[in-house]
C-alpha cells in the first residue's frame, strides 16, 4: 500500500487505511447503532462523519487539545438536499 488513505470494501464493514512515513494506522468501521441508515458503500464516510460530529461535540478540553495538536478540526457542512431545497422555490 502506498501512502494516503485508502478505503477496502468488505463484508459487513470498511478498513480504512492511514499511512504515511511517519504514521500508519487501520480503522475498522462496521455497522452501529447510528449507522443503520446509510448504505454499505458509504458506511465508511457516514460513521467516521458521525464520530467525529460526536466526538467535537463532547467539548472535552483533552478532546480539544489533541485535536489541535493534530491539526484536525471538525465543521460541518450542509447535505446535499439541503443546499438544493433553496433552488426548488426558483
Amino acid at each position: 500500500m502506498g501512502y494516503g488513505i485508502t478505503v477496502t470494501q468488505g463484508t459487513g464493514g470498511s478498513r480504512v487505511a492511514i499511512q504515511c512515513k511517519h504514521q500508519n494506522a487501520l480503522v475498522y468501521v462496521t455497522r452501529g447503532e447510528a449507522s443503520w441508515v446509510c448504505s454499505e458503500e458509504l458506511l465508511h464516510a457516514h460513521a467516521i462523519a458521525g464520530f467525529l460530529k460526536d466526538l467535537a461535540a463532547l467539548e472535552n478540553p483533552q478532546v480539544e487539545q489533541a485535536m489541535q495538536k493534530w491539526g484536525v478540526y471538525y465543521r460541518p457542512r450542509p447535505l446535499e438536499e439541503e443546499e438544493n431545497e433553496g433552488d426548488e422555490a426558483e
